[in-house]
């Protein structure tokens, strides 16, 4: 871990560029104990995380660790990118180990940024989909065949 400054989080130095790279963000901390409406846990996007693959899955003489910025998860893959920038999409029945080094946004409740965007994305998805109904409906003919 390096702690060069006062104002820098003690992180890897792998991990100094990605937080660096990001505006420098405040690192939050997971809550663990306490009343239960307090604890935050888990990973978040933005999160810098490490992750040890399965070696079986991979090529002879690949690296089994991956270190990056989380990107996203979902069903089948978790998305990551890497130290070295590279957009990675790994699947999940690869993954061994996760290992969180940072958060670099608050849990998900407390995210307003984040609360925002999703708000945002829903109307322009709510939008697009009332548009490709107006354009599908042709005429008053839609009932009649042929």
């Amino acid at each position: 871990m390096v702690n060069s400054d006062a104002d820098d989080p003690e992180l890897p130095e792998w991990a100094l560029s990605i937080w660096e790279s990001l505006g420098k963000p405040e690192v939050n901390h997971d809550v663990l104990t306490g009343p239960l409406i307090d604890r935050r846990a888990g990973l978040r996007r933005d999160d810098i995380i490490e992750m040890r693959l399965d070696p079986r899955s991979l090529p002879e003489d690949s690296d089994v660790e991956i270190r990056g910025r989380l990107i996203g998860t979902n069903k089948m893959s978790v998305e990551i990118l890497d130290e070295n920038g590279v957009y990675r999409y790994i699947s999940r029945s690869n993954i061994v180990e996760v290992r969180l080094i940072a958060h670099l946004r608050p849990a998900y409740i407390d995210d307003t940024e984040l609360l925002h965007y999703e708000r945002e994305d829903q109307k322009r998805r709510k939008k697009l989909h009332e548009d490709v109904e107006k354009e599908s409906k042709g005429g008053d003919d839609e009932h009649i065949w042929g």
